[in-house]
C-alpha cells in the first residue's frame, strides 16, 4: 500500500508542491479531515473544514469529482477562507484533485505552490497521481 509521505513525493517530482495536504471526505457530516499535511504546525493533522468549504469548490471537486485548478492568489482567496495563512508559506496557486475509488469520492489531494506555478499539464499530472491516495484514504473513510 502506498503511504501518505509517498504520494507527496511522488506530486512534488511531477507537480512540485511548497504546501501538500491530503483531505477525507465525511458525506454524513459533509466534513473534510485532514489526515496528512507535510506542514503539520500550520495545518496539522485532525483538523477540519465544514462551514468554511466553498460550495461551487464542494460541487465540483467533492461531488462531480473533478480537480479544481487555481492559477493565481485571486482564485486561491476566492475558494480559501484561509488565504492568508496560505500566501504566508509562500503559496498563490493551488491544484485540489478528487480521490475517487469506484465512483466514491474518499477525499482529496491538495497541492499549492507559488502563484503562476501550476497550469492544465500541472493539473493532469496531478489526476494520474491521485490514485496512489486511494488504499490509505480508503482505510481513513471505512474506519469511521
Amino acid at each position: 500500500m502506498t503511504d501518505l509521505s509517498t504520494v507527496e513525493e511522488r506530486v512534488a517530482e511531477a507537480v512540485g508542491a511548497r504546501l501538500f495536504t491530503v483531505l477525507a471526505w465525511f458525506p454524513e457530516r459533509r466534513a473534510m479531515r485532514r489526515v496528512y499535511s507535510n506542514h503539520p504546525e500550520q495545518y496539522p493533522v485532525g483538523g477540519e473544514k465544514t462551514v468554511e468549504i466553498s460550495a461551487g469548490w464542494l460541487r465540483q471537486c467533492v461531488e462531480l469529482q473533478q480537480p479544481y485548478l487555481g492559477a493565481d492568489r485571486d482564485a486561491v482567496r476566492a475558494v480559501f477562507a484561509d488565504a492568508g495563512l496560505i500566501e504566508s508559506l509562500g503559496c498563490g496557486a493551488v491544484i485540489n484533485v478528487p480521490v475517487v475509488d469506484d465512483g466514491r469520492t474518499l477525499g482529496a489531494l491538495n497541492i499549492l505552490d507559488a502563484e503562476g506555478k501550476y497550469d492544465e499539464a500541472s493539473v493532469a499530472a496531478a489526476v494520474e497521481l491521485a490514485p496512489l491516495a486511494v488504499p490509505a484514504l480508503r482505510k481513513v473513510v471505512d474506519a469511521r
